[in-house]
């Protein structure tokens, strides 16, 4: 009998400690990994002067999304979509739009001063009188008559990334 009693009560004791060990770690695991962000849709809304200031938006969605005078600056916009956006008057001050899709968006008067869009995809974007003070235009993709345009107004060194505003566009 003592010898199913030793093995009776081992038998609890790992079960107890494993119970233990297992909660433990869940804890752990909840407490010690930041949250990632949670990509969202927000395609066709209708976001007039919405306040995005500051959020981790990353691979979100604004696909034909109305966000006139919007505030997006200081988010983080790294492989977000804005395809056919109206991004009139819209503030991406510091804004890091790192592989976005801007193609076919409206930037008209768009504040752009200080943003990153490093390899972003703005074919077909309109960017009449932006503001592109020390914004980065590496490795975006832009139709050679809005590169011009934005070459003539181009300055500005990024405070991030350390480029040229003017050397990232390419500009004679």
């Amino acid at each position: 009998m003592n010898i199913r009693n030793f093995r009776l009560s081992t038998k609890i004791c790992t079960g107890i400690l494993s119970i233990f060990l297992y909660v433990t770690l869940s804890i752990t695991a909840a407490f010690c990994f930041p949250p990632t962000a949670l990509a969202l849709d927000y395609n066709k809304e209708i976001l007039i002067n919405t306040d995005f200031s500051g959020r981790d938006l990353s691979d979100s969605s604004f696909t034909k999304a109305n966000l006139k005078q919007s505030n997006f600056s200081k988010s983080n916009l790294r492989g977000v979509s804005f395809f056919a956006a109206n991004l009139e008057s819209v503030d991406f001050t510091g804004a890091d739009l790192s592989n976005t899709t801007l193609d076919s968006a409206r930037l008209i008067k768009a504040n752009l001063t200080n943003a990153i869009l490093e390899g972003a995809f703005a074919a077909s974007s309109q960017f009449e009188g932006a503001i592109i003070d020390g914004a980065d235009f590496t490795d975006v993709l832009l139709r050679n008559d809005e590169q011009k345009k934005l070459c003539q107004i181009a300055k500005g060194t990024n405070p991030t990334t350390k480029r040229d505003t003017r050397e990232t566009l390419m500009c004679p």
